[in-house]
């Protein structure tokens, strides 16, 4: 056995399942190692796509996603969506080829490019190290949460392995605790995820004081709703997330779906007049707070996450509780008093009618040649079966989907926008239909975005997946319009002449219907009888006149 075989048996061993990448001969043999040894391998056009597939696929899983590219450019392209991952605080390792010698054309610092975008850098620097490096930098993924590159030296790969290790000698395969939903709270935790005692108290008396608590729950909260809903009946607590853990109290009457700049206007209301606001495993960043605006002024905040460096980053906090969300809430919900807190008759109905940006009214601004964002996603609601998972590219048309398109759950909303890359949608769809088969993928993205990574409709043709992919063309980097065109600027550099997305769609293999108007979405209509043999691509030319509501919020922050 040599190094590159025993780093992807290594891998398989540990359970890996999946393997996105674009293969050369710097990372030819370790990926038909993994592949030997049982993973799937799902091959990209580009090495940008593959990464964030490979980071949608860990989210949607809850399983560590696995990334193999060439040496140099084969990591270079794929850094965007490295740095994507390693905001996120996603488990990926990524295994890269490694020009050692500086004369080679692929010889760059693997180590300070990946470092620089967060990421951690590991090497296999022999042949009897292979095994151990490969399980540790698959440990550090999981139980770190943290995107790991294995740098595989070019001289060492096809160097001599002993005998691997028995298949119990390192971290058993596991769901990642705190990031996907998959993760089980109920097989408990090690020591460094239970609070400390003098914090659960603490916040038992918030708690126990509060009469309008609202839990906001983040990422690190994703595993924990049992928990949280339990907590949340007994203190009478309202129940929303951020972004990114959309969809995880679906079901619960006292859902308020989004805080943030996504949040309905009955949800701000709450969230502001709240005397107890508590984050879990959720950064409270300026995006889910509104730059702050949103938390009470006269009451107290306070956040619950398993890295004690999270705490305090983005806003004050009157306490921070260190601990695994889900063990934490547990230790509450003894200690608590049963109350009725922000719960009444009249809340839950307000929620009831109010709580979806559908039921909030608007002028429809659609003209005949371009169809309102509102209308077009209302409509695509009403049509998409209710067992989807939605991904969304950046821009300014990104609200609409994120808010209209309804979802069943956490897995049902995946939202790589932790570095606000354009591009990034279609990829992170594709990952998430590997992660989710049982689920009708749905990528939304702008017109920017869905040039930007075209390369990748090849790719969902290619792996038969019966892809709902929707495109809201406003010809233009709309949220650059929106913010300096009233300012008077020129904006030649950001607007663009009209494009056939359908065509470019059917050329790799879709199915394609045009929508400017309400009617058009029969097309869709149709596809969705069946066979579904093919994907379909819907280019809804949008209404451009104005910017998102969301994007007026989040200007008010520059």
């Amino acid at each position: 056995m040599i190094v590159a075989e025993a780093v992807g048996r290594a891998l398989a061993a540990r359970g890996v399942e999946a393997v996105f990448g674009v293969v050369g001969s710097g990372n030819f043999h370790v990926t038909n190692a993994l592949i030997a040894a049982g993973a799937r391998f799902v091959a990209a056009r580009h090495e940008g796509g593959a990464a964030t597939m490979a980071d949608a696929y860990a989210r949607m899983s809850g399983r560590a996603g696995v990334l193999s590219v060439h040496q140099g450019p084969g990591l270079t392209n794929a850094l965007t969506g490295i740095a994507e991952a390693a905001k996120s605080r996603t488990p990926l390792v990524v295994l890269a080829g490694e020009a050692t010698d500086r004369r080679s054309n692929f010889h760059i610092d693997q180590d300070a490019l990946v470092a620089a975008v967060g990421a951690v850098a590991m090497r296999v620097t022999s042949g009897e190290e292979a095994w151990e490096r490969a399980e540790e930098a698959y440990r550090v993924a999981v139980e770190e949460r943290r995107t790991v590159l294995l740098s595989l030296p070019l001289d060492v790969q096809s160097q001599p392995c002993p005998t691997a290790p028995t298949a119990d000698s390192g971290p058993a395969a596991r769901s990642v605790s705190g990031f996907g939903s998959a993760a089980s709270s109920a097989a408990g935790g090690d020591e460094g995820d239970l609070p400390l005692p003098a914090e659960v108290d603490a916040l038992a008396r918030l708690l126990a004081e509060a009469s309008r608590p609202v839990f906001i729950a983040g990422r690190g909260a994703r595993h924990a709703r049992r928990e949280l809903e339990a907590l949340a009946d007994r203190t009478g607590a309202l129940l929303a997330t951020s972004a990114v853990a959309r969809g995880l109290f679906r079901g619960s009457p006292w859902d308020l779906d989004v805080s943030g700049g996504f949040a309905t206007p009955l949800a701000a209301e709450l969230i502001t007049g709240a005397d107890l606001v508590v984050g879990w495993g959720c950064a409270l960043n300026m995006w889910t707070t509104r730059h702050g605006s949103l938390l009470p002024a006269a009451g107290q905040v306070v956040q619950v996450d398993l890295d004690p460096a999270a705490i305090g980053v983005h806003v004050p906090v009157d306490l921070g509780v260190t601990g695994d969300t889900a063990a934490v809430a547990s230790a509450l919900t003894g200690l608590v008093p049963a109350e009725a807190g922000y719960r009444s008759a009249a809340v839950e109905s307000r929620i009831r009618a109010e709580g979806r940006w559908r039921a909030v009214p608007y002028e429809d601004q659609g003209d005949g040649g371009r169809i309102d964002p509102r209308t077009l996603t209302i409509g695509l609601d009403d049509l998409l079966p209710a067992e989807r998972v939605v991904a969304v590219d950046s821009g300014n048309f990104m609200g609409y989907p994120s808010m209209f398109l309804d979802v069943p759950d956490e897995n049902g909303f995946c939202f790589t926008q932790a570095f606000q890359s354009v591009g990034l949608g279609l990829a992170t769809a594709i990952g998430a239909a590997v992660a989710r088969p049982d689920r009708l993928p749905v990528a939304a993205l702008g017109d920017g975005g869905a040039l930007m990574g075209a390369a990748e409709l090849e790719t969902v043709v290619r792996l038969g997946l019966p892809m709902v992919v929707v495109v809201y063309d406003d010809e233009a980097y709309g949220a650059e319009v929106h913010h300096f065109g009233p300012h008077g600027h020129p904006l030649d550099t950001v607007t663009f002449p009209p494009a056939d997305l359908a065509a470019i769609a059917r050329g790799h293999g879709f199915a394609a219907v045009t929508v400017t108007r309400e009617a058009d979405l029969g097309g869709m209509a149709e596809w969705l009888k069946g066979p579904r043999d093919r994907p379909l691509l819907v280019h809804a030319k949008v209404t451009r006149d104005r910017g998102s509501w969301w994007l007026e919020e989040a200007f008010k922050g520059h």
